[in-house]
């Protein structure tokens, strides 16, 4: 199979398996290809276990990070002093060590959370956790509807796990230029949303300069964690729903759905988008 670009055997986030392909209802010969990495990720700050998320195995400093910022167990970089990941026999654990006034509000309101590849929100003890509120943003600058297709047709090019094995979702932020600065992939979109967040965060990027971009629905999760990173437009290749539009009105977010070659759906705020 000849790829666009290299698939060493030594990745971390896909495996070579043999497989057998159905063509025309008829059995072909055997064959090798790759499929995602998909391995259980425990996070603890502080020595508290606080997450265990199933995720592809790679960017994973960028993924904790990102998980700590749009969870609100951090405010920023600054409030994390290391970070080690720690191979085991039935997963990777990651351990954080956060300020201790970040762990203070921590123990406050500790939850549990037994995440899934399609849903965040698994485990979460109470109602009120899952809605949490999410402050206004205010400094998200007009983007221009031309930035905003640009970013999410350029986002197929950086997707290479997903080419490789057509099993991971994408979150990348473009610049209000539409220039595709940065892209994370996973088998779950919100970790994938996390990644980009934590990377930003890690390069002293302001995401509320530019747009996240995703290549799933908009759940309410993605929007609550695209706003409390403080980027001020989500576009998603598929649907919204209700509870995301709300919160994206609420939250002063653009939110946009449907984004597919020239084409686009804008469900809050629209009058951020510019021609």
């Amino acid at each position: 199979m000849s790829l666009p670009f290299p698939a060493p055997a030594a990745r971390a986030d896909c495996a070579r398996v043999p497989i057998t392909r159905l063509r025309a209802g008829a059995f072909g010969a055997g064959a090798e290809d790759y499929v995602a990495e998909e391995t259980p990720v425990a996070l603890e700050f502080n020595g508290i276990s606080h997450a265990t998320m199933l995720a592809t195995p790679a960017d994973l400093e960028d993924f904790a990070l990102g998980f700590a910022l749009s969870e609100g167990i951090v405010a920023g970089v600054h409030d994390v002093r290391g970070m080690d990941l720690l191979p085991r026999p039935d997963g990777i654990v990651v351990q954080v060590e956060i300020s201790s006034a970040c762990e203070a509000r921590l123990k406050a309101r500790r939850r549990a959370l037994a995440g899934r590849t399609g849903c965040g929100l698994c485990g979460v003890e109470t109602l009120p956790e899952v809605l949490r509120p999410v402050a206004p943003l205010t400094r998200a600058a007009p983007v221009r509807v031309q930035a905003v297709l640009a970013a999410m047709r350029a986002m197929r090019a950086r997707q290479a796990l997903h080419e490789l094995t057509g099993a991971t979702h994408a979150a990348g932020w473009a610049g209000a230029d539409g220039a595709l600065a940065l892209v994370r992939e996973d088998v779950g979109r919100h970790n994938a949303l996390d990644k980009l967040i934590g990377a930003l965060a890690r390069q002293g990027m302001r995401g509320d300069a530019g747009i996240a971009a995703v290549t799933s629905r908009a759940s309410f999760e993605m929007v609550q964690k695209t706003a409390a990173a403080g980027i001020g437009v989500l576009a998603a290749v598929s649907a919204p729903t209700s509870l995301a539009i709300r919160l994206a009105q609420d939250a002063n977010l653009t939110l946009l759905g449907f984004l597919r070659g020239d084409d686009a759906t804008l469900y809050s705020h629209p009058e951020r988008i510019v021609t």
